[in-house]
């Protein structure tokens, strides 16, 4: 839902945020989201958005100013990035859950195919400047933020140093997370949530962590 929440801030759109627990989803919840995950966007209590992609792309289209490139063919290209998110966020997830040592030194190599593929992509970007597409913040920034953010977290709290390894990442990574908007909780509030939650994961790395 992070996603979301930061093209609303970005668009300086006003909105209330509801915390769903995920083992005690309550019934209106369920009636207004289909597949019963997190983000649904709740608009005048009458439409129900789900999916971060049509959420984030219905506030492009209807909130100014827009965030999507205004080339179609640059704007292509940041819709197959973003759909390329499922991938990259797995190949996250299967270095933070791996069950023992040896599934992990495998995720890590599947992740450092999955960064050498977003360092190429931005070396390839239109112009010079910190986000995706250069001097100009997007969608594929918002999209990207949640997942960059997370792993800056498990390198500096485990000694991980995967993105030295990727200068043009560790450069937009930094910048995604020091933009105000990508935060829906203080940074050392969330850090100490997404610690525990990686710890309640179990598994190597977690005893790794709970080492650190």
């Amino acid at each position: 839902m992070q996603r979301a929440a930061i093209v609303l801030r970005e668009k300086g759109v006003p909105f209330d945020f509801v915390h769903i627990e995920p083992g005690n989803r309550p019934d209106w919840f369920h009636a207004i989201s289909p597949h019963g995950k997190v983000p649904v966007l709740w608009i005048d209590e009458t439409v129900a958005l789900f999916e971060s992609n049509a959420i984030a792309e219905y506030l492009d289209e209807t909130i100014g100013p827009r965030l999507h490139p205004d080339d179609p063919v640059q704007r292509a290209v940041n819709r197959a990035w973003t759909d390329y998110l499922p991938s990259f966020a797995a190949a996250i997830g299967a270095v933070s859950g791996a069950a023992d040592v040896a599934a992990h030194d495998k995720a890590l190599e599947g992740l450092r195919v999955a960064f050498g593929k977003l360092e190429r992509a931005l070396d390839a970007r239109p112009a010079a400047g910190p986000w995706f597409n250069g001097a100009t913040y997007a969608l594929v920034d918002a999209a990207y933020a949640p997942f960059l953010q997370r792993w800056r977290i498990v390198e500096a709290l485990t000694g991980e140093a995967e993105l030295t390894a990727f200068p043009l990442l560790a450069a937009w990574s930094a910048a995604l997370v020091e933009r105000p908007s990508t935060h829906s909780f203080a940074p050392d509030a969330f850090e100490t949530l997404y610690r525990d939650a990686l710890r309640r994961r179990g598994g190597w790395f977690a005893n790794r962590l709970a080492a650190a």
